[in-house]
């Protein structure tokens, strides 16, 4: 499912129907955008792929990967949120024709 233009910030949950661990329905979400829908642009230069940026190619807003948990096993849930192009230039360290 696209991103809506509503939309702004998604954060998955790990949750245990059973004897797993699996994430939640939003955890699968940006699973799925980040697999097959955003395009990545850059990652953080201080903290590497913990914070990764990526664009959506249908309205061309950035977009954020963290993972806010990262004390958990492979850093927990991730959480997607939009960042302005000014913060996507600034702490990406984006050139202008990337933008």
């Amino acid at each position: 499912m696209a991103l809506r233009p509503d939309e702004t910030d998604l954060i998955g949950k790990w949750i245990k129907p059973g004897e797993r661990i699996v994430g939640d329905q939003v955890e699968q979400r940006i699973h799925d955008l980040i697999t097959h829908q955003l395009k990545k642009i850059a990652l953080d230069p201080q903290f590497g792929a913990w914070q990764v940026l990526y664009q959506d190619p249908n309205d061309g807003r950035y977009w954020e990967l963290t993972y806010p948990n990262g004390g958990m096993h492979g850093g927990g849930p991730r959480r997607l949120t939009h960042v302005s192009t000014a913060l996507a230039i600034a702490k990406y360290r984006l050139a202008i024709d990337q933008a």
